[in-house]
């Protein structure tokens, strides 16, 4: 009898032992903690090459200061009706060339203005105006300010031009004296045959000078002009920076359409 009880404890233990490692090894594999795999390691993304948005600076063509442009006048100007503001068109006659290569070519226009006019006087002074050249726009539309003024000019008159590019018109002098010459002499004339004496000319002589002071003084001079294809002589006055990209022509020409390049007879007065 003891030795049955002592055989039933020993199958009780191993039993138990038995539930014991068979519920050990079920939690394990279904509910019991579980271990997570360490986070993997933080790893910054691939180094992503920023690509420049600024553009290439273009290249930059200097053109210097005191290069001088050959170019035509498009609209007469005359003191008679010019004012400081009016507008000046012209043409360049001759192409600029760097490098064998033409940077500004024939046919660019140019626009300027008038900057001071003034109208001969009816005693003294003379018709003067100064011109002073502002844009340059290329055959293909190009664009740039420009600083530049005249340095000669060829109008077929008597026209003069100083160091600064002022415009002064003849002076009239010699045509008031033969003014007065004329009426006196025709005065004498007249006077002579109306009074067939030497007192009636001298008369005649008197009143045909007062009329022709009274014609001078009544007179302007003559006025300053440079009529519509005037060649002139146009001269940078600071460095002019072209962008070369901007400088790509095609069918170039080789003068300017519509030009006059004899100069123009002035009325002989």
């Amino acid at each position: 009898m003891q030795r049955s009880g002592k055989a039933l404890l020993r199958f009780s233990l191993v039993t138990a032992l038995c539930a014991l490692l068979s519920a050990g090894l079920l939690g394990q594999g279904s509910e019991g903690p579980q271990s997570t795999p360490p986070p993997a390691a933080a790893t910054a993304p691939p180094p992503v090459q920023e690509q420049s948005t600024l553009k290439h600076p273009s290249e930059k063509i200097l053109v210097p200061s005191g290069t001088r442009f050959g170019v035509i006048l498009e609209n007469g100007i005359s003191t008679r009706g010019a004012k400081p503001g009016d507008s000046i068109y012209l043409q360049t006659t001759f192409p600029i060339t760097q490098n064998n290569r033409i940077v500004v070519p024939v046919g660019s226009y140019l626009r300027g203005e008038l900057i001071e006019a003034r109208r001969p006087g009816r005693i003294k002074g003379k018709g003067e105006f100064r011109l002073r050249l502002k844009t340059l726009i290329l055959p293909n539309g190009y664009t740039v300010d420009l600083n530049a003024a005249p340095r000669g000019a060829d109008s077929g008159g008597m026209e003069t031009m100083d160091s600064e590019g002022k415009i002064t018109g003849p002076s009239g002098k010699g045509k008031d004296v033969g003014t007065v010459v004329s009426t006196t002499a025709t005065g004498a004339g007249i006077g002579a045959l109306a009074g067939r004496s030497a007192q009636g000319a001298g008369i005649g002589a008197g009143i045909g000078a007062a009329a022709g002071l009274a014609a001078v003084l009544l007179t302007r001079g003559p006025e300053a002009e440079l009529p519509r294809g005037s060649t002139l002589d146009i001269e940078l006055e600071h460095d002019l920076y072209l962008d070369a990209d901007q400088i790509q022509y095609t069918n170039l020409r080789p003068y300017p359409p519509n030009v006059v390049y004899s100069p123009p007879r002035r009325p002989e007065h």
